[in-house]
């Protein structure tokens, strides 16, 4: 049994210091702790310099230390470098353990170490059998990870242009997706020449992804990218009882529900957890986050919440389409992988809709963005760029711009910021020195070389026309269902979103005597939440009661079955 009671040596690391958030990431366990541990544990002896686990290897465990010591190494940059030293006491792991990623660490032993190693399907068992010591260890995991992120640590690094589309959608993917990233742009970087010829990477060969130890990716898709972080782990035949299609609030809440109340559960998102709200970078009216929450924070959190209780993601998994075959659904996905369940939600929320104006598919991604994030922001600082839509979405982008950025051009048709935007976020903007609202105004080209330069626009009162030399565009204009994968059988109205309840009751595929549950579709058994159902309220906290509360009649559904 470990010496928990042996003075502790001061750690000179990475990620020691006086950071307040040591004292929870690195805490020392108690005896009782420990014997708690072991009962999940196997005992092992390993000797100086041997691997637990490393970088991007396919396997991970969670080791508390007995006797000797384990020293956590970061290999993600140039040089190798220790980040902590766990002693007697002390363990091993972070939020990887949950997520079943790749590790991003290497963990080595330091002399002569006796371990206890438990599986990390154990680990989620004791979080949720052992709370007192699975408080512990969870909130541990949760405070390295921002430690780790605060360190320096360099993660994936994606080497490419600013110009290159590829490179954008590879950063954006793994930044959406919690993957620590770097970037190096090969137009900007000093340095990047040596590198290139280093790894011998020519233009063809780029963008290319340096990744957890494993040999270079050039050209990778983005499905390359999520096999090699652990994002994209093989389906197998299983048949779940729970598949959610669709990893925004509405599909996490049920993500949550389900899995803890004992639904083998799978979640399937084409790109990322959060939808449309986690690329939020402030939302102020959720319930119980007085100060505000980004939707990345709350992404995570909700994300981390449903992997506790084992639920299952798959990303990307974009979805085909869906079919019945006897009692169950098949889920295909990208015509490539198929899953099996029992039940479905579909959670696939809204697109924003595209300016229909010349010039807009050649810049999306090389300055016409979706989503205003600090990916984004790296490609405008110090100048002047242009937002357009008038609802809180705009709302909360304006707001996060104008505190990075000398001005922003807010567009909106109308003249009344507070007809489709809240309040407090109307008030905001207008008190903000920095950014200046064009009303009744509308775009109407986008001009420029290898990425957007200039657009125009025009007064739709006068006809006058104005262009605006900008780098970025962010648009926000409106929503439009992701529904065009759905079955025939699955009924929508006019405008793709789905019918739910007494309103799918009339359809000629609806085949059970009772009526459809309140979130159920056209077909028995799969149901519908959050913004992609017809008379949902366009809101995080709707969207998360939405998806909770489908999991009630899935009980139900599968009760009957």
């Amino acid at each position: 049994m470990a010496n928990t009671d042996a003075p502790r040596t001061p750690k000179h690391a990475a990620l020691s210091g006086d950071d307040p958030r040591n004292e929870i990431a690195f805490p020392r366990l108690t005896h009782d702790q420990v014997a708690t541990l072991a009962s999940f544990a196997t005992p092992r002896d390993v000797r100086e310099g041997d691997l637990l686990f490393e970088a991007g290897g396919s396997s991970n465990a969670f080791f508390v230390v007995v006797a000797g010591a384990v020293e956590i190494i970061d290999r993600s940059g140039d040089e190798p470098r220790t980040l902590v030293t766990h002693e007697p006491g002390e363990f091993t792991g972070d939020v990887d353990l949950l997520t079943r990623r790749r590790p991003l660490v290497t963990a080595v032993a330091r002399g002569n170490t006796k371990v206890l190693e438990i599986a990390p399907a154990d680990i989620r068992r004791i979080i949720a059998e052992r709370p007192a010591v699975g408080e512990v260890v969870l909130r541990a995991f949760i405070a390295r990870r921002e430690l780790l992120l605060d360190s320096g640590f360099q993660g994936v690094r994606v080497i490419g242009s600013v110009r290159s589309r590829e490179a954008y959608h590879l950063r954006e993917f793994l930044s959406r997706n919690q993957v620590p990233v770097t970037w190096i742009d090969t137009d900007d970087d000093p340095g990047v020449g040596e590198l290139l010829a280093h790894f011998g990477l020519g233009e063809n060969d780029l963008p290319a992804v340096a990744c957890n130890g494993r040999p270079l990716m050039r050209n990778p898709s983005i499905r390359d990218v999520a096999e090699a972080v652990g994002l994209k782990p093989a389906l197998g035949t299983d048949v779940y009882d729970f598949v959610i299609i669709g990893a925004g609030p509405a599909g996490l809440a049920a993500a949550v529900y389900g899995a803890s109340e004992g639904l083998r559960t799978l979640i399937l998102d084409r790109a990322s957890p959060g939808g449309q709200a986690g690329a939020s970078m402030k939302i102020e009216n959720y319930l119980g986050f007085p100060t505000g929450i980004t939707g990345a924070q709350l992404t995570a959190r909700a994300t981390l919440q449903a992997q506790k209780f084992d639920a299952r993601f798959s990303i990307p998994s974009p979805v085909a389409t869906l079919e019945r075959d006897g009692a169950n659904f098949i889920v295909h996905i990208d015509e490539q992988e198929r899953a099996t369940a029992r039940c479905v939600l579909i959670a696939t929320g809204a697109d924003y809709r595209r300016l229909d104006v010349p010039g807009r598919e050649r810049f999306e991604g090389l300055g016409v963005y979706y989503e205003a994030t600090p990916t984004e922001l790296g490609e405008c600082r110090d100048v002047e760029v242009v937002l357009v839509g008038g609802g809180n979405s705009a709302g909360q982008a304006a707001v996060f711009l104008s505190e990075h950025l000398p001005h922003v051009l807010l567009i909106v048709r109308g003249d009344d910021l507070r007809a489709d935007m809240s309040s407090y976020l109307a008030e905001r903007i207008e008190g903000c020195d920095n950014v200046e609202v064009l009303a009744h105004t509308e775009i109407r080209e986008m001009q420029g070389g290898d990425r957007l330069e200039r657009i125009v626009v025009a007064n739709i009162q006068t006809g006058a026309t104005r262009t605006i030399e900008t780098p970025a565009l962010f648009t926000f204009i409106g929503a439009v269902p992701r529904t065009e994968w759905l079955p025939r059988g699955i009924e929508t109205d006019r405008d793709g979103y789905i019918r739910t309840g007494r309103s799918a009751a009339s359809s000629p595929n609806w085949d059970r005597k009772r009526p459809p549950f309140l979130l159920e579709t056209s077909w028995a058994g799969v149901f519908a939440a959050g913004d992609v159902r017809l008379g949902s309220v366009k809101r995080v906290a709707s969207a998360v009661g939405e998806g909770s509360m489908a999991v009630k009649f899935v009980h139900e559904y599968l009760a009957d079955a």
